[in-house]
């Protein structure tokens, strides 16, 4: 049964041709068989082949075949050729008109013949007999109802196959959306990850360039010294690579497996080790934490990891010589307090929003951007005197 409905839906011409076929042929043989009762049986046989005509391309032209059904009606009032078989095709061409999505003017056409039609045949050929005129008027409404019943259904079906039409594109429309949420999506990782590398690389190339020119100094008079220097640029050189590994990974798409378990984004515990290694690079910082250390969100750790990677980063380029630097953590109810101090020249806000010297990092619109997404908030700018100070608040809860 599936491919007879398959062929029908792929065929509708010819199933409609069929059946416009099987309308004439019983036409004619109605015509024969009244014959010759039926004056001017050439007549109704011309009226017949056209309705079957306009059953044949009711699909294919609508709105041209409900005027040839009009005008075959009017010429049958014309012509006194009585309601015979071949006029079931009006109610045929009626319900097409009305499912078809065209012109409104054409179905409110067929909407008003179809309502008319009963009408005009019974003052064209009133009922014989001396009825009452009530029993004329229940005769031309019933005769009226299929008229009225192949418009609405085919109304319906139209409004039907609208409301589906609208669903369809509704849903292309968010499946679009969705898609282009997921490009935004993506390109927010990226560019998170592009921040990521940006720390990874300003802080560790600093460190090892800093310890190169020391081991540099010190190579003929203390080769001990520079023995640890070149450890310390091993060390960080590896860490440096590691972490970018991890980083670029995650944009391999397809490729996790393969990369294996990335290393876990650094939290507020590796904040010491990260001061232990600026110190070994040769500045100055005095650490401290207050409160009481409890576990954080991991985005409230990896932020104000960044935060205080960032900020010794920059003390190192710009603070001068002999700059020191503070780092302090608080622990309060609701959130992490993060303040870096330094004494040193201390870079111009300008500066530090411009990405640094060179223009090419992030400064602190990256720690704005990191802050904003845990919902905290950040002041930072020159300190009195002299030096830089940037101070976070990092709320355990988004901002609603």
């Amino acid at each position: 049964m599936q491919r007879v409905y398959d062929f029908i839906r792929r065929h509708p011409t010819g199933v409609d041709s069929f059946w416009a076929v099987v309308l004439l042929g019983f036409s004619l043989l109605w015509v024969g068989s009244t014959y010759p009762a039926v004056e001017e049986p050439a007549a109704y046989g011309v009226v017949a082949v056209l309705l079957s005509l306009v059953v044949a391309l009711r699909r294919r032209a609508p709105e041209k075949m409900l005027v040839l059904a009009v005008a075959l009606g009017l010429a049958q009032l014309a012509l006194g050729l009585m309601p015979f078989l071949a006029d079931f095709a009006m109610l045929v061409i009626i319900y097409t008109v009305a499912a078809h999505d065209g012109p409104r003017w054409a179905s409110r056409l067929a909407l008003i013949g179809g309502l008319s039609a009963a009408t005009l045949s019974q003052l064209r050929w009133p009922m014989e007999g001396e009825g009452s005129a009530l029993a004329k008027v229940f005769f031309t409404v019933i005769m009226t109802v299929p008229f009225a019943l192949a418009w609405v259904l085919g109304d319906s079906l139209r409004t039907r196959r609208a409301y589906f039409a609208q669903l369809e594109e509704r849903a292309s429309r968010l499946e679009q959306e969705r898609e282009a949420q997921s490009k935004v999506a993506v390109a927010a990782e990226r560019a998170r990850i592009a921040r990521e590398l940006h720390d990874v690389v300003a802080h560790n190339v600093s460190v090892m360039v800093v310890q190169a020119d020391g081991a540099a100094y010190v190579l003929d008079a203390s080769p001990e010294q520079a023995k640890q220097a070149l450890e310390t640029i091993s060390s960080t050189g590896r860490q440096a690579l590691a972490e970018m590994r991890r980083l670029l990974g995650i944009l391999r798409t397809g490729e996790h497996q393969e990369a294996g378990e990335y290393v876990p984004q650094p939290d507020v515990q590796q904040i010491e080790d990260l001061v232990e290694q600026v110190r070994g690079a040769g500045l100055t910082v005095d650490f401290k934490v207050e409160g009481t250390p409890r576990p954080l969100p991991s985005g409230v750790e990896l932020t104000a990891y960044r935060i205080v990677q960032e900020a010794l980063t920059n003390t190192r380029k710009h603070g001068g010589p002999d700059a020191g630097a503070s780092v302090r953590l608080v622990y309060f109810d609701d959130g992490l307090g993060l303040l870096v101090e330094d004494d040193g020249r201390g870079a111009t806000t300008e500066m530090y929003e411009d990405g640094g010297a060179d223009g090419r990092g992030h400064g602190l619109i990256g720690m704005r951007e990191r802050v904003g997404m845990v919902g905290g908030t950040l002041d930072a700018g020159p300190r009195p005197g002299g030096g830089f100070r940037i101070s976070a608040l990092l709320p355990l809860k988004p901002a609603l």
